[in-house]
């Protein structure tokens, strides 16, 4: 009788590792955003309301780099190649999106910032890549970002004396949302 049991205690064991599995495995990937949006890991900008830090008579100059994923039909660009400002001072920089298509396409753009080390202290107030975009055939767009370097940056024993900062994004082409899908024409196909 001890066999069924036991037979019976492993496969709910089992049944509670795979389930374990998988919700680590669903936790996974908005764990890692948050941690690497927190601690600038991987080049990863943060997301703030404002600077509330000083402005130092420093310069640092940031470049805006702009691509598109392979299935992405859209033209996108930045419409400045570099910007110089002050370390604290808050900058705003566009970036153009066009879609050449006939019919709507939609997009999220992800980012980065190179060198690694200034992600923690290139801080983006506001984004286009915080929301999901939406071009309708021919449509040409500019979106803005507006963001600041930290002065904390210039403490930082090894980042403190980065000085050139790369800004690039990256636009991938998603589904079109529910409502575009249904004004579509050609029945909430997205372009290919």
């Amino acid at each position: 009788m001890s066999v069924p049991r036991s037979n019976g205690r492993i496969a709910a064991m089992l049944a509670g590792v795979v389930l374990t599995m998988g919700v680590l495995a669903w936790a996974a990937v908005p764990f890692y955003s948050w941690f690497c949006q927190v601690t600038g890991y991987g080049g990863t900008p943060s997301v703030r309301a404002g600077n509330a830090g000083d402005v130092l008579d420093e310069i640092v100059t940031v470049r805006f780099d702009a691509n598109t994923a392979p299935d992405m039909p859209w033209e996108f660009h930045p419409k400045q190649t570099e910007m110089k400002l002050k370390i604290g001072e808050t900058g705003m920089a566009f970036y153009e999106a066009y879609n050449p298509t006939d019919k709507p396409v939609a997009g999220t753009a992800s980012y980065n910032v190179a060198p690694d080390l200034a992600g923690y202290y290139f801080s983006k107030i506001q984004c286009f890549c915080f929301t999901e975009q939406v071009l309708q055939p021919g449509e040409r767009i500019e979106m803005p970002v507006v963001f600041y370097v930290d002065p904390e940056l210039v403490k930082d024993r090894d980042a403190g004396s980065i000085r050139n900062i790369t800004l690039s994004y990256t636009f991938f082409k998603t589904e079109l949302p529910e409502a575009q899908a249904a004004l579509s024409p050609a029945g909430g196909e997205n372009y290919n």
